[in-house]
């Protein structure tokens, strides 16, 4: 192979690297444009399942990219903000909606000369991308992906050869001769050229000036194509690798509902080409069969027509795919996954306003963990047997690694997606974010400390006697009132609360700290306590109410006072 040629190759790939940055710019900027209207858009829409497909089909329209839709689809699965049936519809919409990205590849990457208009695009957008307003910023980040991906598209036609080695033409051919065969090796080289590079709008773009080319056929090039449809879900597959059930289910029915299609396209391959040929014709564009400029057309016709039939076939079947990812991912019941990280994951895309979603729902498992370490307090402050104690103690050692845990992986969760393009609401959220996660940190930190400190009277052979208890155990009922009204909090919308109560509950706890604390001096002076069960028991006193302090922050983070603390 000589060094032209090697320089050639390389240069092909560049091109392919160029169109598929601009996709990724193109797609990215075009999402930040929309923002949450996107988001709303999504959760307000699917409410039945030709509302879902309308809606994938708008959405992958507008951001022009199937993978970003069915990653951001998984997303919000993982967030809660769909249901498994409500995705299904969405993928399918979104399946339609890639035809739309197809569609305009042809029309301005092989119809008109776009590249002449890809440096005035540039000249726009430019200064539109220093632009202080993030719509006009981020509309100039849309316009530079445009221009970039069809100066790649461009290179892309220039670079491939017209006319091939004798070698490779003859290699072409006989794949092309082992008749059902060798669509099925085309279905497998779509899917694998998809895999490779990540994007099916890439795939189509190189079938495309492949067939541009004459270098394959209009059925090679068919074949291609339903297997790029395979290739385009592993991107969501990848991305749900890290989410829940409910993520691993929506992408896995993706998959299942492109390979249901396939399977049917299969068995009638040949004549609904021929129905394609004829709708081509009839169009007065030639036909794809006979005429290297037709093949474009006859494409583009044959995956519209495709993805839209397949749709309107399985949309009747949403509840049976439904059923059948479910049973291929079956959820975990085990006891050892209550308090893992369940919706988040920084490898997945998504935008800033599903990622604090995210965020705030991994939120919602402090309550649970709360609830864990103040029962645990309780039967370890109850208890006279040092076995029982020692598991107690270990129970709070384990829920305090909990705390540790979460308040780490949430707030870097969060600071990532504050290095990305943010609002000012969102910066705001993201602050009230991680002071309720450092707050619950503390908490687990202070239920360690307060089992040390119960810890030294086992050691010193000390108890509490039956008064202290019973004072110990009425303010830690105040305690317990406080979790509660903090769990309930944190399991509702941030929008619907109120920290009312949890004010109220602490001023009992500092009221009753306040009068213990002079009880238990006037039981030093009276002669009642030993000094040192009465330091321990001080200490025990101002951990508890420390903890309450904790429990108020994290209410009054929730109704973004931080925020508002950070701006006085």
């Amino acid at each position: 192979m000589s060094f032209e040629i090697i320089l050639n190759i390389i240069k092909i790939f560049g091109a392919l690297g160029l169109f598929i940055y601009g996709m990724k710019v193109m797609s990215e900027g075009i999402q930040k444009v929309a923002g949450n209207k996107l988001r709303s858009g999504l959760s307000s829409l699917t409410n039945n399942r030709f509302g879902g497909v309308l809606t994938g089909f708008l959405t992958t329209s507008v951001i022009q990219s199937s993978s970003a839709t069915t990653v951001m689809i998984v997303s919000f699965v993982n967030a809660g903000l769909l249901s498994l049936r409500q995705a299904i519809g969405v993928i399918m919409g979104a399946n339609i909606g890639t035809t739309v990205t197809a569609l305009i590849i042809v029309i301005f990457g092989f119809k008109f000369k776009i590249t002449e208009f890809a440096l005035p695009v540039l000249a726009i957008a430019i200064p539109l991308m220093f632009s202080r307003k993030d719509r006009f910023k981020f509309l100039g980040e849309f316009l530079v992906g445009f221009a970039i991906l069809f100066i790649g598209l461009g290179a892309l036609k220039e670079l491939v050869p017209s006319e091939l080695p004798e070698e490779t033409q003859a290699f072409i051919g006989q794949l092309g001769s082992y008749g059902f065969l060798s669509t099925i090796l085309m279905v497998v080289v779509g899917t694998l050229v998809t895999i490779v590079v990540q994007s099916s709008s890439a795939a189509i773009a190189i079938t495309l000036t492949l067939c541009n080319k004459g270098i394959i056929p209009f059925e090679m090039a068919a074949a291609i194509v339903l297997g790029e449809n395979i290739g385009t879900t592993i991107t969501a597959n990848i991305a749900a690798m890290v989410g829940n059930t409910h993520a691993k289910r929506a992408a896995r029915a993706h998959l299942i509902f492109n390979i249901i299609g396939i399977v049917w396209m299969l068995i009638v391959f040949n004549p609904f080409l021929k129905l394609i040929d004829q709708l081509v014709i009839n169009l007065g564009l030639g036909s794809p069969f006979n005429e290297v400029a037709s093949i474009e057309d006859g494409l583009t016709a044959f995956h519209m027509s495709f993805n839209i039939i397949n749709t309107l076939l399985l949309i009747w079947f949403v509840d049976f795919i439904a059923k059948i990812v479910t049973r291929m991912v079956p959820s975990s019941t085990d006891e050892e996954e209550i308090f893992k990280l369940k919706h988040i994951s920084s490898r997945i895309v998504k935008t800033p306003q599903l990622s604090l979603q995210e965020a705030k729902l991994e939120m919602k498992q402090f309550g649970g963990i709360l609830k864990g370490l103040a029962k645990a307090g309780r039967e370890l402050l109850q208890s006279n047997d040092a076995k029982k104690t020692a598991k107690y103690h270990a129970r709070l050692v384990e829920l305090e690694e909990v705390t540790d845990r979460f308040n780490e992986e949430v707030s870097a969760f969060v600071i990532q997606v504050a290095s990305e393009e943010i609002g000012n609401t969102n910066s705001h959220e993201i602050r009230d974010i991680i002071g309720i996660c450092a707050a619950f940190e503390e908490i687990g930190d202070e239920f360690v400390r307060l089992s040390r400190n119960h810890q030294k009277l086992e050691d010193k052979n000390i108890p509490l006697d039956d008064k202290q208890l019973t004072d110990l155990m009425s303010l830690y009922s105040l305690l317990e009132e406080s979790i509660k009204i903090t769990a309930d909090n944190l399991n509702k919308d941030f929008n619907n609360i109120s920290d009312q109560k949890s004010i109220e509950i602490e001023n009992k706890i500092n009221q009753k700290v306040i009068k213990l604390h002079k009880k238990n001096l006037k039981g030093i002076e009276a002669g009642d306590y030993q000094v040192k069960t009465a330091m321990i028991f001080k200490d025990l006193i101002a951990t508890i109410e420390v903890i309450g302090d904790h429990l108020l922050n994290i209410n009054q983070g929730a109704l973004g006072k931080y925020s508002e603390e950070d701006e006085v």
